[in-house]
């Protein structure tokens, strides 16, 4: 009774700040597949970990893949999470283009304003614990996609590009090559910052008939499961 009534003062100041505490799968038997303790967000990572787990569980074919990777923190979690599969690296490496920019704009989607351009490729790589299995496609998507990429099936992917277009085009790209079972990752849905990460998911699966559901994590994302 005393450590219930600790923990409840505990996550009442936490929620001043934003955060809150998770509780584990205290009965999964299993390891996870990498650390999910560390610095990055634990229901999004926990969810990684999971995807990749009943990929494995049922066999399901396919590489992986980023879309938007910044500096390549997730990145490393889905080679860690995927350590015999190729994983492609979809970005520009220099932060927004003005292209995707310019609609946010016009529609009124975006109010950040952070253009994350202080990444490069090399700050990708030495993030990688299996480096020999990345392909970088680096560029304005989906241009930077190459001939022999709409070949792929993918069993997992992550589009975490913030703006409206680049997630769309994702979405058009990555769906109809995704393996059934696989699954897409979508950051920023419910975040409010970015709010045209929702409604490029929304139009996306209105158009083409595909469920979606919301997860609890940092920044509100949504899955899309096949």
């Amino acid at each position: 009774m005393l450590r219930r009534s600790i923990i409840n003062i505990a996550q009442n100041l936490l929620a001043t700040t934003g955060y809150t505490f998770a509780t584990r799968m205290t009965w999964m038997e299993r390891k996870p597949r990498f650390l999910i303790s560390d610095r990055m967000d634990y229901v999004r990572l926990s969810s990684l970990d999971l995807c990749a787990s009943e990929i494995y569980d049922k066999q399901i074919a396919g590489n992986v893949a980023e879309l938007g990777v910044f500096r390549g923190d997730f990145a490393e979690k889905i080679s860690l999470a995927f350590p015999d599969r190729k994983l492609y690296l979809f970005d520009t490496f220099e932060g927004f283009d003005k292209r995707d920019i310019a609609v946010d704009n016009l529609k009124s989607y975006s109010a950040g304003d952070e253009d994350f351009s202080k990444t490069s490729v090399n700050i990708v790589l030495k993030n990688l614990p299996y480096p020999q299995n990345c392909l970088i496609r680096k560029g304005f998507f989906p241009e930077s996609v190459q001939p022999e990429d709409t070949h792929e099936t993918f069993a997992f992917v992550s589009i975490d590009t913030d703006l409206y277009q680049p997630i769309f085009e994702g979405l058009e790209f990555f769906y109809p090559r995704l393996s059934r079972g696989g699954y897409i990752f979508i950051h920023d849905y419910n975040n409010d910052v970015y709010k045209g990460a929702k409604q490029a998911v929304q139009e996306f699966c209105q158009k083409n008939s595909v469920s979606y559901f919301p997860l609890t994590d940092g920044a509100g994302s949504a899955i899309i499961a096949k």
